[in-house]
């Protein structure tokens, strides 16, 4: 099956998503929010995460940032689509955000409208401005320095609008729960969804890189599990209302059994793979563990944000997935085969 075969398949199955999407925007415009919102979190780690992975290459070197280079810049390619994902939202804020509600809430110095337009204003600026900044650097005739001069300033800009865009945009949902943590998290997850998504793109084909990569999605693997871990050890020896409030509903109940399973294939069943080095070696197993990350990596967006709304999952949800994650796919897919440049030449081995 041939690249523009799964293009065009990609965004049939979006066509169907956005119709789905459309009739649950009309009728249950309450449920349709969150399900938006989910779905924009399941994808928008993509193209961050590919920037973050792109700069930190530039700053360290190696052969791994080589290998997936073409990949990771056909993530960056696909931000422009978050101008058009973000209207629905924006539409729809006050049936997510109950801080938007009139004497609604506590922290009305950070949580209001003109300062989170604010915000959103400069997030958007600095990620399209930085993605702008690193398409031209991959374009330029001596690309290697022009992305080290981009890197510091451009990591430490991205770092710090991920993690408060995390805060904003999905621990807002229920703005009595505060973390220090949850930021970081999502940048971490954002890294390890951008490097699975890269290594299931290329078929991990470098053989010489193979164990580098495989590492490498190793050690983000595990640094998202500990602060992720480290959030709920916090919350469990605290035990505040305020902090009880965001994971009561999370680990009752279903959404109790997704956490497991979560806990199972997100970190477990990877982690046991990805520490034998035959399996580091073997691009069958690296990319069933880059596919098994990134199909979670869905089901854990819906555990994030769909128990703020009081439900269980419901065909809306899965409609948003299916409007926006095969419409991302098919664009990242059109931008990888323009990208042909990137490639370095196949190592041997």
């Amino acid at each position: 099956m041939t690249s523009a075969t799964i293009e065009r398949g990609a965004f049939t199955l979006s066509a169907a998503g956005v119709v789905a999407s459309a009739l649950g925007w009309i009728f249950v415009p309450s449920s349709f929010a969150h399900a938006w919102l989910a779905a924009m979190t399941a994808w928008l780690g993509w193209p961050l995460g590919s920037m973050g992975l792109i700069l930190i290459h530039a700053l360290t070197g190696g052969r791994w940032g080589f290998a997936i280079r073409r990949p990771l810049a056909a993530g960056v390619a696909t931000l422009p689509l978050l101008l058009p994902v973000l209207l629905p939202l924006l539409i729809l804020a006050p049936r997510l955000y109950p801080w938007l509600h009139p004497g609604a809430l506590p922290n009305r110095f950070y949580l209001n409208v003109p300062f989170f337009c604010v915000r959103l204003i400069l997030y958007l600026s600095v990620w399209l401005g930085l993605a702008a900044l690193v398409d031209r650097a991959l374009r330029s005739q001596h690309r290697e320095a022009a992305l080290a001069r981009l890197a510091p300033a451009g990591l430490i800009g991205l770092v710090l609008t991920v993690t408060f865009a995390a805060i904003d945009f999905d621990l807002s949902l229920q703005p009595q729960f505060t973390s220090s943590v949850y930021g970081w998290m999502a940048a971490a997850q954002a890294l390890l969804l951008a490097m699975s998504v890269a290594l299931l793109a290329t078929g991990v084909k470098y053989s010489a890189a193979r164990p580098d990569l495989a590492r490498l999605l190793l050690a983000l693997l595990v640094l998202w599990t500990y602060l992720d871990f480290v959030q709920l050890l916090i919350v469990w020896n605290s035990n505040l209302p305020n902090d009880a409030i965001w994971y009561a509903p999370r680990l009752a109940g279903s959404w109790g059994g997704l956490a497991a399973l979560i806990g199972l294939l997100h970190f477990a069943l990877p982690f046991l793979l990805l520490i034998f080095p035959p399996l580091q070696r073997s691009a069958r197993a690296v990319t069933f563990v880059a596919a098994l990350l990134i199909a979670m990596e869905i089901i854990r967006a819906w555990w994030l944000i769909i128990p703020s709304a009081h439900r269980e999952l419901s065909l809306i949800d899965l409609g948003a997935m299916l409007a926006l994650l095969p419409l991302g796919a098919a664009l990242g897919i059109r931008a990888f085969r323009r990208g042909a440049y990137l490639d370095p030449e196949p190592a041997r081995g």
